[in-house]
């Protein structure tokens, strides 16, 4: 499996970052689109047991079929291999014909841009604030990245989605992690209840 070596960057003004792509000559690869996904696992669990899942998902240009292990929270923690697959409807009825269980069904949004070979993603998923993640083949060009868009290297999370959510509410990542759907509705009365007060 490769290793994703990739850095989130929470709370982030889109505009103010589209800006700072333009004036650095980066390109925008893909507008603003939605994205659906799907999150399986076998009746017993035996992936989430070693931090793992399979995925499938909608990009809008392509439809990707995942394996995903979190080793650990690190920007080096998270390993990947993936295939681009045909018909999203087709392949769920395969995997389910081979003992897959959805576990999760998610919507998201995501612009996607390149800086000198460098994947940047604004990411928007329902109930969080904006967030972008960068990506890249080396640590490198990764911190390079980030310096050039001011960010602050110190606020920087690694791993799966769970680390945006527990930033501003109360949850496990088990919790999350079995959430049967998340889409752009109102924040249901569940969630609200175990959003973070924030102090001043």
């Amino acid at each position: 499996m490769q290793t994703e070596i990739e850095a989130k960057f929470l709370n982030a003004d889109h505009d103010a970052i589209r800006a700072k792509l333009k004036k650095l000559g980066a390109t925008r690869e893909q507008s603003m689109r939605l994205m659906k996904r799907k999150n399986y696992d076998f009746p017993d669990l035996r992936l989430e047991k070693v931090s793992g899942w399979v995925r499938l998902r909608d990009e809008g240009d392509k439809i990707t079929l995942s394996y995903k292990q979190l080793n650990d929270r690190t920007l080096h923690g998270t390993k990947e291999v993936s295939v681009t697959v045909s018909d999203f409807a087709a392949t769920d009825s395969f995997l389910a014909a081979i003992g897959f269980e959805q576990q999760s069904y998610q919507e998201t949004k995501r612009e996607s841009w390149l800086l000198n070979g460098v994947q940047i993603e604004l990411d928007e998923w329902p109930w969080v604030k904006p967030y972008l993640e960068i990506e890249a083949e080396s640590e490198a060009a990764v911190r390079t990245a980030a310096k050039q868009l001011e960010l602050d290297w110190a606020q920087a999370v690694h791993g799966s989605v769970e680390v945006v959510y527990q930033a501003e509410y109360d949850a496990t990542d088990a919790e999350i992690d079995h959430w049967q759907e998340i889409l752009f509705t109102p924040v249901p009365d569940w969630l609200e209840t175990k959003r973070r007060k924030i102090t001043v």
